[in-house]
């Protein structure tokens, strides 16, 4: 990620950015965030919003990439492991009652959830 953007932005100063295997860094940290967001091996999604969660503080973002997946997400027997994977993680986001989630159709999807 470039930092040079939020430097521009003037919020580098307020801005952590961890980087490494999202999933261990997510279970390590105690701390809560104001954004995540979400682009792992996409058989990982659901994993990743179990650990997200928690560490969300209210009102804050969960963001994830690729959720429409080509339009593979719209099969009703997908036989891909990361088809089913994010089918199950589009399920769980949508059936949070933490969450107020909404996908938007811009490349391949971007869901963007709202904790309340």
């Amino acid at each position: 990620m470039k930092r040079g953007y939020f430097e521009r932005a003037g919020v580098a100063g307020r801005i952590t950015i961890k980087v490494g295997d999202a999933l261990e860094l997510l279970s390590e940290q105690k701390q809560e965030f104001d954004i995540i967001f979400c682009d792992v091996d996409k058989e990982d999604y659901p994993r990743a919003v179990r650990l997200a969660l928690p560490r969300l503080r209210k009102g804050g973002l969960f963001v994830a990439d690729n959720v429409l997946w080509s339009g593979k997400v719209a099969q009703k027997n997908p036989s891909e492991a990361s088809t089913k994977a994010i089918m199950e993680f589009n399920r769980l986001l949508y059936a949070s009652p933490e969450l107020f989630t909404t996908i938007l159709p811009i490349r391949d999807g971007i869901a963007v959830a709202h904790k309340k």
